[in-house]
């Protein structure tokens, strides 16, 4: 029997450790309409691809939180959030100078009880509300629409 606890490095990032996979959460905003789950898609400010809201890390909240935080400030929505990770999708984030590295986003479900008329990124994006079919047809990466169509609260 062992009895020095194993110890865990702290983390080093250095420039040529750029390509690794970076944490995102997300949230999947949806509302129950005559029985229909409608799922909002927002478009990304540089693209215009449609897309979760979702953001780095927050100091101070939870990873549940930090994507309810960005459902109001991308998408002018808040709701009831679920604190359990609905699903994980990966993506290439492409930064301002032309880099790009992988990301990896956990989702979190927020059932949508008020949408805002004026919220921090109105004039930068816009927010419409889909099936989960057309949801899923409608953003880029592929593990993202399998999560949509199958979302299911």
């Amino acid at each position: 029997m062992c009895s020095s606890k194993p110890t865990q490095l702290p983390l080093s990032i250095e420039p040529k450790q750029k390509r690794h996979a970076r944490s995102q959460f997300g949230a999947l905003c949806y509302r129950v309409t005559d029985g229909r789950i409608q799922i909002l898609l927002i478009t990304s400010r540089r693209t215009k691809r449609w897309i979760i809201p979702k953001g780095w890390p927050e100091n101070d909240m939870t990873p549940g939180e930090s994507a309810a935080n960005e459902a109001v400030e991308e998408a002018g929505v808040s709701g009831k959030l679920r604190e359990r990770p609905f699903g994980v999708y990966c993506y290439e984030k492409t930064v301002e100078d032309g880099d790009n590295y992988p990301c990896i986003v956990t989702v979190y479900a927020i059932k949508v009880k008020t949408i805002l008329t004026d919220y921090p990124e109105k004039s930068e994006r816009r927010r419409k509300w889909f099936s989960r079919k057309d949801a899923a047809k409608r953003v880029f990466e592929p593990d993202l629409a399998r999560l949509l169509k199958s979302f299911d609260p």
